[in-house]
C-alpha cells in the first residue's frame, strides 16, 4: 500500500509548498479563500505518516515463540503446534466463489502474486479466536492468507520451526514395513 499511495502524500506536500510560496510572493496568503492551500502540507505529512505506520505495523514474523501475524490494530502469536500446513500460492485462490466480493481495491494488483497460506489445526473455538483477531479478509475457515513481499522465504522460516510428524510423507524407502 505504501508503494501505491506515497505519490499522493508527496503530491499534497509539493502542491501545498508551491501554492504557499506563490501566495506569499503575491501577498494573498491571509485571504480567507487561500488558507486551504496551507493545509495541504500538513495533510500530506499526516497521510504519509499514516501509511508508514501501517507499513511498520503490518508484518509476518517466524520467531521462537510462534508465528507472529501483526496488522495495524491487532497482533496474534500462533504456536507452531497449531500450524498444520504452510503453502505459497497465488492470492486469488483465497478469494474464490463467495469471497470474491471481499477483495479490497488496494489488493487487486496482488491477486496473481504469490502469497503465504497457513492452515491451522485445532477445534473451532481456538481457530475462531485467531480468525476473529485477524479479521475476515486475512482468515477464513481454517486458513490464513497473507500477501507478503517474499512468501517463499517466510514459508521456509515457518517450516523450519514446525515439529516433525512421524510417519507422514516419509517417502517410499523410509516407510515402516508391514509386519508378516
Amino acid at each position: 500500500m505504501w508503494r501505491q499511495q506515497r505519490f499522493f502524500a508527496g503530491f499534497l506536500i509539493a502542491v501545498g509548498m508551491v501554492m504557499t510560496v506563490l501566495l506569499v510572493y503575491q501577498g494573498q496568503l491571509l485571504q480567507h479563500s487561500n488558507l486551504i492551500w496551507t493545509m495541504y502540507v500538513p495533510s500530506g505529512l499526516l497521510l504519509g505518516g499514516a501509511f508508514l505506520v501501517y507499513k511498520w505495523r503490518s508484518y509476518v514474523e517466524a520467531g521462537d515463540a510462534g508465528l507472529k501475524v501483526s496488522t495495524l490494530f491487532s497482533s496474534v502469536v500462533i504456536d507452531y503446534d497449531r500450524i498444520r500446513l504452510v503453502k505459497v500460492q497465488p492470492l486469488n485462490i483465497a478469494f474464490q466463489d463467495r469471497r470474491s466480493r471481499m477483495v479490497a481495491r488496494i489488493t487487486k494488483p496482488l491477486m496473481d502474486k504469490p502469497a503465504l497460506f497457513v492452515r491451522l489445526r485445532g477445534d473451532e473455538d481456538e481457530v475462531g479466536a485467531i480468525r476473529k483477531k485477524l479479521g475476515s479478509r486475512l482468515a477464513y475457515e481454517d486458513t490464513i492468507a497473507m500477501p507478503v513481499p517474499d512468501a517463499d522465504a517466510v514459508a521456509w522460516a515457518i517450516a523450519a520451526h514446525l515439529p516433525m510428524h512421524v510417519g507422514q510423507n516419509l517417502g517410499g524407502g523410509k516407510r515402516r514395513k508391514r509386519r508378516r
